[in-house]
C-alpha cells in the first residue's frame, strides 16, 4: 500500500502504451490534470504517478482534519488513490478530475468513520438555511480565521478540537472550503450534494465554530 504514496506504483498493471504527444500544458510545463488522465485510459501508469505526486498531499491533509489521525489518514489516502486507479477507465471529464478525486477521497474517508461510528458532538439540520442572507455564510465579515492571525500551537489545537466536534458532513465543507479554497460548485461536486446543502452546512458549521472558538475570536478581535 505504501507504494501509492512513496514510490512506483501498479507496475504490473498495464503494459506502457506509446507514448501521448502533450497537448495541454499547465503555466509550468507540465501536462495539465486532463491530458495525465487521458494518457492514464492510455495505459500509461506512469501518467498517474504524475497524479499521485500531485495531489496526494492535498488529499491526506483533508483526511488527516477529517480523521485527526495521521496513521488512518495515511492508509485512507491509499485506498483513495488504488480506488481512483480502478475507476479512471469510467472518469468521463465531466468534472474536473482533482473534484472527482475529493469526492472519492470524502466517500472513503465518510464510510471509515460511520463504520467506526466517530460522530459530531452536535448535528445541524441541512433543512435549514438553504438561502442564506447575502453576507451570512462568510464569517466574521473582513477578519481573518483565528489561526491565520495566530500561528501557535495552543490556538492549532483548539481549532482541530471543534472541527472534531461537527458532524463528518459538516467537516468536510469546511476544510475544503477553508483549507483547499475550492468554490461552492466545487465543493458540491465533491461531495455529491446541491449548491444549497453546502452553502447551508458552511453557515451552521462557522456558525458552530464561533460559539467553540468565541474566546479565541474575542481575544483576536
Amino acid at each position: 500500500m505504501e507504494a501509492v504514496l512513496s514510490g512506483p506504483i501498479f507496475m504490473d498493471a498495464v503494459p506502457l502504451a506509446p507514448p501521448v504527444a502533450t497537448t495541454s500544458l499547465r503555466s509550468d510545463g507540465e501536462p495539465d490534470d486532463a491530458e495525465l488522465v487521458l494518457r492514464c485510459q492510455a495505459g500509461r501508469h506512469d501518467a498517474y504517478e504524475s497524479l499521485v505526486v500531485r495531489y496526494r498531499g492535498r488529499i491526506y491533509a483533508m483526511i488527516v482534519n477529517m480523521t485527526g489521525n495521521d496513521a488512518d489518514a495515511w492508509d485512507l489516502s491509499q485506498d483513495v488513490f488504488l480506488k481512483a486507479w480502478k475507476a479512471l477507465p469510467r472518469f468521463e471529464a465531466r468534472s474536473q478530475f482533482y473534484t472527482w478525486l475529493y469526492r472519492i477521497a470524502h466517500n472513503v474517508t465518510y464510510d471509515w468513520l460511520r463504520k467506526r461510528k466517530i460522530g459530531p458532538g452536535t448535528e445541524f439540520d441541512d433543512a435549514l438555511g438553504q438561502t442564506p442572507a447575502a453576507g451570512a455564510v462568510t464569517v466574521p465579515q473582513g477578519a481573518d480565521p483565528p489561526d491565520a492571525r495566530l500561528g501557535n500551537k495552543e490556538v492549532g489545537a483548539r481549532i482541530a478540537a471543534a472541527l472534531e466536534e461537527l458532524s463528518p458532513e459538516h467537516r468536510a465543507v469546511v476544510l475544503l472550503k477553508e483549507v483547499d479554497g475550492l468554490s461552492y460548485q466545487e465543493i458540491a461536486d465533491s461531495v455529491g450534494c446541491t449548491l444549497g446543502t453546502v452553502m447551508s452546512r458552511l453557515f451552521y458549521a462557522r456558525k458552530r465554530l464561533q460559539t467553540l472558538l468565541r474566546d479565541v475570536y474575542e481575544t483576536t478581535a
